[in-house]
């Protein structure tokens, strides 16, 4: 009897929030799953009312239903890998922690987010010294941007030394490698990743859009992604770098504000792109 293709599909888990848009969180993250030929799986921490341009509301989902959420995947398809995303509350951090303590899942990749597009705070500023306390000691990779990166390092980011400066002090606090994106800087996009013993510039030219919603979710995700499939760190990040940069060149121009990018790029020709 034949085996069916989609069994040998890799299981990876996003734990986070949710976007009704479809560009950045949770369904940005599963999109990014697909896209890398992995089965997505999902635990939502928050229900988030937000388009293009603005956020709306924020609703977060109850602790109990957070722990039954991770129990329901890591007793029946455990991950190759797990990525962390917007976590809203003190009560959610310590929900997440403790089942990450528990659950002790490999490959894990925390994206901070703190801000939506339009400086929304997605994880209200008082509560980033809890988050660096309870969180940062599970990331195999932390990928925080510049404005992220400074509040959890409590100083200001303004150059490349900087950057190489707040890595390192993330790394002190518990993560096991980090990733300072430049996403914010003006001259270029070039990011920093220190591994716990070197410095990497990863660089890449900026792209004239505004097309640029989710990108951090979708970076980390597809980090994600390259470590499930067993590349190592550093191999991971770069493919994932280069992936988003297709999806950022290749955005869709959809709704008022800042559009999606596209995950599925890579599925349509260049003339239909």
């Amino acid at each position: 009897m034949q085996e069916a293709i989609g069994s040998k599909l890799t299981p990876i888990l996003s734990i986070a929030g949710s976007d009704c848009s479809g560009g950045a969180g949770i369904q940005a993250d599963l999109k990014t799953f697909s896209a890398h030929k992995l089965f997505g799986m999902s635990v939502i921490l928050s229900v988030v009312a937000e388009n293009t341009a603005r956020v709306i509301s924020v609703h977060n989902v109850p602790s109990r239903i957070v722990d039954e959420q991770i129990l329901a995947i890591f007793e029946d398809i455990p991950p190759e890998a797990v990525k962390i995303g917007m976590i809203g509350s003190v009560e959610l951090m310590q929900c997440v922690a403790n089942n990450l303590k528990k659950f002790k899942p490999k490959n894990v990749v925390l994206d901070p987010v703190m801000f939506a597009k339009n400086g929304y705070a997605l994880m209200p500023t008082q509560n980033c010294e809890f988050f660096a306390k309870s969180m940062l000691s599970f990331a195999d990779v932390l990928t925080p941007n510049i404005p992220e990166a400074q509040y959890l390092c409590g100083f200001k980011i303004e150059n490349e030394e900087d950057m190489k400066k707040a890595a390192k002090a993330l790394f002190d606090k518990g993560a096991k490698s980090v990733l300072l994106k430049g996403g914010h800087k003006k001259d270029d996009a070039n990011d920093i990743f220190y591994d716990g013993a070197n410095f990497h510039t990863l660089k890449a030219p900026r792209i004239d859009t505004k097309n640029t919603h989710g990108t951090g979710c979708t970076l980390s995700s597809a980090i994600a992604s390259n470590l499930a499939l067993k590349k190592d760190k550093f191999e991971a990040i770069k493919e994932a770098k280069a992936y988003v940069f297709e999806a950022i060149k290749y955005s869709l121009n959809l709704g008022k504000g800042h559009g999606p990018t596209n995950h599925f790029h890579s599925l349509f020709k260049k003339d239909e792109r």
